[in-house]
């Protein structure tokens, strides 16, 4: 499937600002499944400084610096991608999940230092036996850990309530957990915390999510925006995509930007800037499909 994106962000300042300085993660990841035919990003006032690099976590970055007055900051992001359909896992022939668990204790074996960074804390999501409790519903001793993962999905999408309105981006996961309800980048905390809790690699995923439904079928919550999701290490398989507002294992329908331990590794955007007082702040984000 090919998409042409449009994400559009727009800052406005009750006062001036006279020194800016931005990251933007907004270039989709280019993988097997994913490729891309091109992308731009347009920002006003137009930066004095602008550099291009890749992250510790592979996604590309764009660092901006604006050092004249303003009041408003636009940034807008164009893609095209191609994204490749998945034939999903077959759930049952992965490893138990204990034996993958055991594998991710210290100490870990060289090979498996990159998903075991993903076992620990991280700044917005906290280990907790709170949440290993919840989770070993979902996990018996001969639970196939992709069986085990995707019940948790849908045990996480049955219970929670998708809330626009409940959370923020600073909503602690703890708040999220005992309100029940919240959104995409909130459910994938969730899972990360309990899928960490029981000594298992998972990762948060940023991107967009198809804005057209198949025939027939309820538009998906989280089109039209940014789209937040998680995937799990599996030595069988690697990493696994599960969207859990969706109840899904994503496929073409959704296109990655960034991966990293949560949200707070792969804002969209981000900065700081002297000056500006009060601000607000509109996002506008089109998926559309091209034939």
């Amino acid at each position: 499937m090919d998409y042409q994106l449009t994400h559009k962000t727009v800052y406005r300042y009750s006062e001036p600002v006279s020194v800016s300085q931005h990251a933007a993660r907004l270039e989709p990841t280019l993988n097997q499944r994913q490729q891309a035919a091109g992308f731009s990003l347009g920002i006003t006032p137009a930066p004095d400084v602008l550099s291009i690099r890749t992250d510790y976590f592979g996604n590309r970055v764009t660092v901006f610096g604006i050092r004249e007055l303003h009041r408003e900051l636009t940034v807008e992001a164009r893609s095209r991608v191609s994204v490749a359909s998945l034939t999903n896992p077959i759930l049952t022939l992965s490893p138990l999940w204990s034996e993958v668990s055991k594998r991710f204790r210290d100490p870990v074996s060289p090979q498996d230092t990159g998903p075991y960074e993903f076992c620990l804390d991280s700044p917005m999501v906290r280990l907790a036996p709170t949440f290993a409790q919840w989770a070993r519903r979902s996990f018996q001793s001969n639970t196939p850990i992709l069986v085990g993962v995707s019940e948790l999905m849908a045990r996480l999408h049955a219970e929670f309530e998708f809330d626009p309105v409940a959370t923020e981006v600073a909503t602690p996961l703890e708040e999220v957990w005992e309100q029940r309800k919240g959104v995409c980048q909130d459910f994938a905390h969730v899972a990360l915390a309990c899928l960490r809790s029981l000594g298992l690699p998972a990762r948060y995923v940023s991107g967009y999510l198809r804005t057209v439904p198949p025939q027939g079928k309820e538009r998906m919550q989280g089109a039209d925006a940014s789209h937040a999701w998680f995937s799990v290490f599996c030595p069988q398989n690697g990493w696994v995509d599960f969207d859990p507002t969706n109840n899904l294992i994503p496929s073409d329908g959704h296109i990655t930007v960034a991966v990293g331990r949560d949200y707070s590794d792969v804002s969209p955007l981000c900065g700081i800037l002297t000056g500006g007082g009060e601000h607000t702040v509109s996002v506008a984000v089109d998926v559309e499909p091209i034939d």
